[in-house]
């Protein structure tokens, strides 16, 4: 009898504590379905196909209505016990929680209506469509003509949320937009074989498709782009040239609420609590530092400070590219030569692959040197190393290897791929996208090209310190602009004094750092945090520290709040001890 009382005790006890953990499953996986339905252009290219005919609805009413319905999953989340969950699960909760909060605050900001910076945009974004599907049926053709058949019910929504902006005085500085009607009438070609939008039918024809069925839907993409999706981009030019009031203030703090705003950019983008003002002394410290190193490798080399040394290697003819084909093909034995040195630092690879394209030249011109795009291994889609192959006198190819040790190997391309293949929930893989633990991890991998032995000449490790340095200015300058009252010429000045940059990337970056405030604070808050770690498990494990198990252990639990991958490398240094 009282065997039997006690094995009772022992299964409500564990039913309690099984509680949280199935509570907390079913709120993360309804969570992830109600993303997917919202978000249907990015469901197709992991592999929803279900919603390959829709495209999501940016009303200001559906964006309250999603503001609602996240308030929900999170109180939710709060009902649940963290005491019934194991470590994983208290991690789990604790981000999804944490994405939820910011988004229910960031929608009772004005500034939500800002729609488009020096960066992105959403013409821009739809003409980027065709990157993240899949074509390799009949069925994705006819799916994607459908979607940009919908795109004037679409643009409409963005126009009215936009003109809305426009006359509560959320926009954006004037400074920032030279050039930014270009990005708009550029997706417009007089050859509709040159657009953007019809680039899947360029490919070459499915085996499942006839010679018929191949020419009808040729003849219908040809009409709908034409007929339907440039008509949309001429109402966004007028729009534009006729309507947009910009300003002629550059900070946040100019704008309705913009302190408030900029304090929780500030705080998204380097998950800390640090202030503007401690991020601000952060920067100026380590533009002190970076500087010495810059002026005491140029003295190695013969030259009186960095400046000589720079102005030097811009003026060689031999370091830049003659035309884009070579700059892409420069690039391409960047990520190959890289490629070749990553076992003996990871031990855990990616399968997914990634490619090399040029920025597409409506945007060249006024956005930065790279980025880079990931892929999809649900949907068969490698990721894309963007270069920006305009200005070709103003690319040298000395700051080849850390700009691809950033955007591809073993930055972004690697930890954005390995994310999709690791253990998590959905959410963690696609949307928990921290940028200062993302941009923080590819800056991290640009000093780890040192010890890779990528900087094998003067140049490139000029090049590379003159890339830290660059990032070290965003501390200043974006905290400078929106928090210190900076005008744009104080942070061209700055940018122009400390780094090594030519003056369009300086114009290109500044414009970035105004239009888009916080968002380049993450990436030195996040590479200083991931160093700080690794000396501390250097100093604290001596002979046990290994650093592909290091590196795998920053790169496993995918993107997470610092405060989360500072214990996580604790634990990791505490089980290696033991």
């Amino acid at each position: 009898m009282l065997k039997s009382f006690v094995s009772a005790i022992a299964l409500i006890a564990s039913a309690a504590q099984a509680a949280p953990a199935t509570d907390l499953q079913k709120a993360i996986a309804d969570h992830w379905a109600w993303y997917l339905a919202n978000n249907p252009e990015q469901a197709s290219g992991l592999g929803h196909h279900e919603y390959d005919a829709l495209v999501s609805d940016p009303s200001l009413a559906n964006q309250d209505r999603q503001a609602r319905d996240e308030q929900g999953f999170l109180d939710r989340l709060t009902a649940i016990s963290d005491a019934g969950l194991d470590e994983q699960g208290r991690i789990n909760k604790a981000i999804l929680s944490r994405l939820l909060r910011e988004d229910v605050a960031a929608a009772k900001f004005g500034e939500r209506q800002m729609l488009f910076t020096s960066y992105y945009s959403w013409w821009q974004g739809f003409a980027s469509l065709p990157e993240g599907l899949r074509f390799s049926t009949r069925a994705d053709y006819d799916n994607y003509l459908t979607r940009l058949g919908k795109f004037p019910a679409q643009n409409t929504e963005y126009l009215k949320i936009s003109r809305q902006a426009v006359a509560q005085g959320y926009v954006q500085p004037c400074a920032v937009l030279d050039g930014m009607a270009g990005t708009i009438t550029g997706v417009i070609k007089p050859d509709v074989a040159q657009s953007r939008f019809y680039e899947p039918f360029l490919r070459p024809k499915p085996a499942t498709v006839s010679d018929a069925d191949w020419a009808a839907l040729k003849t219908r993409a040809a009409q709908v782009i034409k007929g339907t999706v440039e008509p949309e981009y001429g109402k966004i030019a007028e729009w534009y040239g006729k309507e947009y009031k910009c300003r002629a203030t550059v900070g946040a703090a100019d704008l309705p609420q913009g302190r408030d705003w900029y304090a929780l950019q500030v705080a998204r983008r380097t998950t800390t609590a640090l202030s503007p003002d401690q991020i601000h002394q952060i920067g100026l410290n380590e533009v002190k530092r970076i500087g010495a190193e810059m002026d005491a490798l140029a003295r190695k080399n013969g030259f009186a400070d960095r400046k000589a040394m720079v102005a030097q290697m811009t003026a060689d003819p031999a370091q830049h590219a003659r035309n884009a084909e070579e700059l892409l093909a420069a690039a391409a034995y960047q990520n190959k030569r890289i490629d070749g040195l990553l076992p003996r630092y990871f031990g855990k690879l990616p399968r997914l692959t990634y490619g090399v394209k040029a920025i597409p030249a409506e945007t060249a011109e006024g956005t930065t040197t790279a980025y880079s795009q990931p892929g999809s291994i649900a949907s068969g889609i490698a990721g894309t190393y963007w270069v920006n192959t305009s200005r070709l006198d103003q690319r040298p190819l000395y700051e080849l290897p850390a700009l691809t040790a950033h955007e591809a190997s073993p930055g972004h391309q690697t930890q954005l791929s390995l994310q999709q293949e690791l253990d998590l929930p959905e959410f963690r893989k696609y949307v928990a996208g921290f940028t200062a633990y993302v941009e923080g991890w590819a800056l991290y991998t640009e000093h780890l090209g040192i010890e890779m032995g990528l900087y094998n000449t003067p140049q490139r490790d000029m090049a590379r310190l003159s890339y830290e340095m660059w990032r070290a200015c965003r501390l200043v300058v974006d905290t400078g602009v929106h928090s210190k009252g900076w005008s744009k010429a104080q942070a061209v000045t700055f940018m122009r004094t400390e780094t090594g940059l030519s003056d369009k990337n300086i114009d290109a970056e500044v414009n970035r750092y105004i239009s888009w405030p916080g968002q380049a604070l993450g990436y030195k808050m996040g590479e200083l945090k991931i160093r700080e770690l690794r000396l501390r498990a250097e100093q604290e494990l001596g002979p046990k520290f290994d650093l592909r198990a290091f590196h795998d252990t920053v790169l496993g639990q995918g993107a997470v709040p610092l405060d989360v991958l500072e214990a996580e490398i604790n634990r990791w240094i505490a089980a290696r001890k033991a």
